[in-house]
């Protein structure tokens, strides 16, 4: 398994920490203003083309392509 992988691409139930995120600077900061920073714990919900993602309490969605913006770490989820 790679040391890192996108978001979408975890199955429902598995936890990781997100490592990197992918993207143009105004693509990064909207990904930051949800709460989506680096270092952060995450735990998929729902997988697929509409990936559904628990992280500090509140549930956020990803659609199409945003989930691949987001890169996890699956051995260092604590």
């Amino acid at each position: 398994m790679p040391d890192t992988l996108p978001l979408q691409m975890l199955a429902v139930g598995q936890r990781a920490r997100i490592d990197q995120l992918v993207g143009q600077p105004d693509e990064v900061h909207r990904l930051e203003e949800l709460g989506i920073r680096v270092g952060q714990p995450v735990q998929v919900v729902q997988s697929g083309s509409t990936c559904i993602v628990q992280l500090e309490g509140a549930r956020l969605a990803f659609r199409d392509h945003e989930g691949f913006r987001v890169l996890v770490r699956v051995g260092d989820a604590g």
